[in-house]
């Protein structure tokens, strides 16, 4: 079955041109460009990977990622003109797990869906291991909390695989940088200290949770066992 594919762009021309090139990829495509019609959408259909766009007519592109967020766990690709480091930072902490920006190149846009879909693809089969308490199946990149669901982004999790792998260990903010983003030139100390600050309010809010990110001053982070 064809990957479904939601388009949130209020540019006409490029809304549709982009529908036409997926569809020529074999994708069943959607597309809206206001906030109110992707929510209502996306409130009675399932879909593989959202393409959003930040500047929308009735709202903005980060608010509906973390709506999107809040609701559903699909791929998010934001496509978006506005390219500063902030911006960007700002679109991975909303939830966005891939950032393009215009003008964009065709191919490259469309090897960058393939990619995340391909990546969403390959964690069918599944692989689970538990810390006390916490089952995280590694391939499904998701993490259970006895049976219940914590909801992390892509690089949430990545940073939580990152310290449970060093578990009890400092872990500086240069190594989990470049352990989860690599090369990435817009991330920086101030964007590993954003995601870790969310992770850690999302692992207290979870009932029973036995393990805690503490800060290490002058280095980094290191999660430990309460």
């Amino acid at each position: 079955m064809s990957a479904k594919i939601l388009i949130v762009e209020d540019d006409d021309n490029l809304r549709e041109t982009l529908a036409d090139n997926l569809e020529l990829e074999g994708y069943r495509v959607f597309s809206h460009a206001l906030v109110k019609d992707a929510q209502q959408f996306l409130a009675n259909n399932s879909v593989d990977i959202v393409v959003l766009d930040i500047m929308l007519p009735d709202g903005n592109g980060y608010d509906l990622c973390r709506w999107i967020r809040s609701q559903t766990d699909v791929l998010i690709l934001m496509l978006t003109a506005r390219n500063l480091e902030k911006d960007v930072v700002e679109g991975f902490i909303s939830g966005t797990d891939d950032y393009v920006s215009k003008p964009y190149r065709s191919s490259e846009l469309i090897l960058r869906i393939k990619a995340l879909l391909r990546r969403k693809s390959i964690s069918v089969a599944s692989e689970s291991q538990d810390f006390n308490g916490y089952q995280v199946n590694w391939n499904l990149r998701e993490v259970y909390k006895d049976g219940i669901k914590v909801h992390l982004t892509k690089t949430a999790f990545e940073i939580l695989l990152y310290l449970f792998e060093h578990l009890n260990k400092p872990c500086s903010r240069e190594e989990i940088l470049n352990s989860v983003w690599g090369n990435e030139v817009y991330i920086d100390n101030r964007t590993v200290d954003n995601f870790v600050s969310n992770l850690k309010k999302q692992l207290e809010l979870i009932e029973g949770a036995n393990f805690q990110i503490k800060t290490i001053r002058g280095v980094g982070y290191s999660l430990i066992k309460s």
